[in-house]
């Protein structure tokens, strides 16, 4: 993240109050913890759950219970938050896993992970008729976000769910209702196709000026201010002069992104040639070897091509 992103806010525990609620994490990897971290300091009493519960464990310290199994972990919650793999895995924990059924009516499913809009939309279904509330909550800002608090969170559901989730988005960042069910994944799916539209777009530029001949820093500093900076640049753009391209978010989940914004642009029968055009030059870096490099590590896939590496 750029230097002047804010600094942390204290992640000291808040007194429990008569507001505190009972809130269940499923799902406790790189965005998970930092999340489930933040709202037991936000005075939440918090029960977490991870496929693999090494990876909740070190919650236990801070006074969260960590569970065996989703459906333990949500027996009782208030709300209940997902941050997981995909969508399938959403539908597999919820539905194959116990979860949905575990949650009281009433409760509130928020679903943060990144998925497709149909499967949101689904999801929402399949809990209504058990009762239960559903918010689908997908997140921009990686783990440098979710460790601060600073988290662009875009929601899709009932404006009243939305509503009575403000002490989950209060520790979390800034969240926006964007519309009804699955709203939310069609905002972060667009969220992605500018970022890794952007990040080729960056990249392919920096990469020609140098082969001509210029300064590919001096380059970047020169655009700084004009039509073309863009945090983009200025984030992804510094990566890139410096080669440092250690995953904050990988070139493997910003290629699944891409891919489901291509599904979902079928099912509403919209056409985005450049989306399709990024997601052939992502799929050939993963191909390549280059998975598990930040995303902004497309700069490495483009340079081979140029004989610049």
């Amino acid at each position: 993240m750029p230097s002047s992103t804010p600094a942390p806010a204290s992640l000291e525990p808040t007194s429990p109050t008569s507001a505190a609620l009972r809130i269940a994490v499923l799902g406790t990897g790189r965005m998970g913890l930092p999340i489930a971290r933040r709202l037991h300091a936000a005075g939440h009493r918090v029960h977490a759950w991870n496929r693999t519960r090494a990876k909740a464990e070190p919650l236990q310290d801070l006074g969260v219970q960590v569970h065996d199994s989703p459906a333990d972990a949500v027996q009782g919650a208030d709300i209940a938050v997902s941050m997981l793999e995909n969508g399938p895995v959403v539908g597999e924990v919820l539905f194959a896993r116990g979860a949905a059924a575990a949650l009281r009516p009433g409760a509130l499913f928020i679903d943060m992970a990144s998925i497709q809009p149909r499967e949101a939309r689904e999801h929402a279904q399949r809990l209504a008729a058990l009762g239960v509330a559903h918010l689908d909550a997908p997140v921009s800002g990686g783990t440098v976000g979710a460790e601060n608090g600073t988290l662009a969170i875009m929601v899709g559901g009932a404006a009243q769910d939305f509503a009575r989730a403000q002490p989950v988005w209060a520790p979390l960042g800034r969240a926006t209702h964007v519309g009804a069910h699955g709203s939310g994944q069609l905002a972060k799916l667009a969220n992605q196709m500018i970022v890794g539209i952007g990040i080729g777009a960056v990249a392919e530029a920096l990469l020609f000026a140098a082969k001509g001949g210029a300064d590919m820093a001096k380059v970047r500093e020169a655009m700084t201010g004009g039509f073309a900076d863009s945090r983009i640049l200025q984030l992804h753009g510094q990566r890139m002069v410096e080669r440092d391209f250690a995953p904050r978010a990988r070139m493997a989940v910003q290629l699944k992104d891409l891919r489901n914004a291509l599904d979902t642009a079928q099912d509403i029968g919209f056409d985005g040639p450049i989306t399709a055009l990024l997601e052939t030059l992502y799929a050939q870096a993963v191909a390549h070897g280059l998975a598990e490099l930040d995303h902004s590590g497309l700069f490495v896939e483009l340079a081979k091509r140029n004989a610049m590496s």
